[in-house]
């Protein structure tokens, strides 16, 4: 299987589409499409047929269990589905790989300005570099957590667009409010303790990261349409010793500093206290949030980024404060 380094995601997908693939006649009968499959040589991997006019334009496509589960009699413009999602020649293998995983098909066929199939591409082909490499958070399959159809955006409107991603950025308008009044209901302490609002971006920032990275290993296990619950547990019970584990080095590092620059051991203490529990809670919001969007017959790809970045800014918030409030009253 071939595997993409980062410095090639951006190549055009049609250098990596495969050329072989089983087109049928929309005007074929059932039993007259089998009769001709019977004599093609067959690619060895069928995922689809492609329903090609006389001009070889695309106009329809028929999944191989419904093409075998019809009667002989019915035709293929009856079974096949009309309304394809194709991508056009000229995509890169990043946008092709969102397609993947916004539309969850296994293939994607590729056309031409004119319509016209010049191949196919197999989602094996990026199974590997976007979802099945632990090591790569920091890569190309974020842009499935963020909201935002790259692809779909480039072609839409304006209007459709700002539709598309303003009840996301109402999301994070949401949890930065709800942080500010937080922080509102802290002033008199804040104003004694002037330190602690110095480390606040850290903190958040610490806490969005685990919080990430959490439901990028969730979402990579929702590969079945119903939810695996034994799998959630397991992986919550993993990511939740991670987290503390996480949280225990980055509050030390970060109170050593504080420690270091401001000279109030007891402020230092507290701050690493609180990015401690933030980063657990982070990293359970970060396995529960897209859970339940996917028990609850949602898409957690695109449901889930904004409401888990809002909620573990506003759950840090609350830590932080109470957490430092409390050690140093």
């Amino acid at each position: 299987m071939e595997k993409f380094s980062q410095d090639r995601i951006q190549e055009p997908v049609i250098a990596h589409m495969r050329k072989e693939y089983t087109s049928l006649r929309a005007e074929q009968t059932i039993a007259q499409a089998l009769d001709s499959l019977r004599t093609q040589n067959l690619a060895e991997k069928i995922i689809y047929f492609y329903v090609l006019d006389s001009d070889g334009k695309l106009v329809g496509v028929v999944p191989t269990r419904r093409l075998l589960m019809s009667g002989p009699a019915a035709k293929v413009i009856d079974i096949m589905v009309q309304r394809v999602v194709s991508i056009p020649d000229t995509m890169s293998v990043l946008d092709a790989c969102e397609f993947f995983v916004m539309y969850r098909l296994l293939a994607f066929p590729v056309v031409d300005k004119d319509n016209k199939l010049l191949g196919v591409v197999d989602v094996n082909l990026f199974t590997d570099e976007m979802l099945e490499v632990p090591d790569r958070q920091s890569s190309p399959d974020v842009f499935q957590l963020i909201g935002i159809h790259i692809a779909e955006g480039r072609r839409g409107s304006p209007w459709a667009g700002f539709k598309q991603r303003m009840p996301w950025l109402l999301c994070n308008i949401a949890g930065g409010i709800a942080c500010a009044f937080i922080a509102g209901l802290h002033e008199r302490f804040l104003n004694t303790v002037i330190v602690l609002a110095l480390f606040v971006p850290v903190v958040l920032t610490l806490a969005e990261g685990v919080s990430m990275q959490s439901m990028t290993l969730t979402l990579q296990g929702f590969l079945d349409e119903r939810i695996n619950w034994k799998m959630i547990f397991r992986l919550l019970r993993v990511e939740l010793l991670t987290a503390l584990l996480l949280g225990l080095a980055s509050g030390t590092l970060v109170a050593i500093v504080a420690c270091a620059w401001k000279r109030q051991v007891a402020v230092a203490v507290a701050i690493g206290v609180s990015i401690t529990f933030a980063l657990v809670t982070s990293c359970l919001l970060g396995v529960i949030v897209p859970s339940i969007v996917r028990a609850m017959k949602g898409d957690p790809k695109f449901a889930s980024g904004p409401v888990v970045l809002a909620s573990a800014d506003i759950v840090t918030f609350m830590l932080y404060f109470g957490l430092c409030g409390f050690i140093l009253r």
